[in-house]
């Protein structure tokens, strides 16, 4: 069966969840997991920049 409601929350976020990296600059990409910069902010990262130091 398939799932219907997969990626559905996406579809609220603001440009459906796609930005640009502030680690490694890639741009259209989806930022979905939070992590702490150099400077002390929490930002949200691309899947390729999120275990990355």
């Amino acid at each position: 069966m398939s799932k219907s409601n997969r990626g559905k929350a996406l579809w609220k976020l603001p440009s459906r969840g796609r930005g640009t990296c502030p680690v490694c600059r890639a741009t259209r990409i989806k930022l979905l997991y939070t992590r702490t910069l150099e400077n002390g902010a929490k930002a949200k990262v691309c899947k390729r920049c999120r275990v990355s130091a």
